[in-house]
């Protein structure tokens, strides 16, 4: 049977001060502890990535490379763009269209544009539930099935300059 916790309760204001002192002194803790973690995953990062560099630019050296001989060699290794790809025992290399991509610059423009040339088939409008309008008029809006509000107290403890809060759902103990 798992043994029950035993939770301190202060007794008093003052007592309820020494507790925001030691929870403040406790996150501290923490902080140093995820500070000092981040500080490790940085240098971690930094000399991987220096490792990784050079790698990198033999593969764009080598990458490049192939490209100048395949694009010399394109009618004969496409067998005159009847093909794309190239297959090798270490591989394959090709060519390959992307799919149409739709580029747009300033789309306030475009969208008059559309619009005065009778071409609104081309402009999307989305139908969405207006959350802050419900809010407003929360009497109203339960009264729609499916609609329901949700709310709930929370209990705040902040200790003395940390800038982080600790919330928890406020239920009765």
């Amino acid at each position: 049977m798992p043994k029950k916790v035993v939770i301190a309760v202060p007794k008093s204001l003052d007592e309820a001060a020494e507790f925001l002192r030691q929870i403040g002194e406790e996150q501290r803790a923490i902080d140093k502890v995820q500070s000092h973690l981040n500080t490790k995953v940085d240098e971690l990062k930094t000399k991987a990535m220096a490792d990784v560099n050079p790698h990198q630019k033999k593969i764009s050296e080598l990458v490049e490379g192939l490209f100048a001989f395949a694009e010399a060699h394109r009618d004969e290794l496409t067998d005159g763009d009847r093909r794309k790809t190239v297959e090798l025992p270490t591989g394959t290399f090709g060519w390959r269209i992307t799919p149409p991509a739709v580029l747009l610059r300033n789309v306030k423009s475009i969208l008059e544009r559309l619009k005065s040339l009778g071409l609104k088939r081309f402009i999307r409008t989305k139908e969405e539930i207006d959350k802050k309008a419900i809010l407003r008029e929360l009497d109203v809006a339960i009264t729609v099935k499916g609609v329901s509000i949700s709310q709930h107290e929370e209990f705040v403890v902040k200790p003395a300059e940390l800038k982080v809060e600790i919330v928890t759902q406020a239920k009765k103990a």
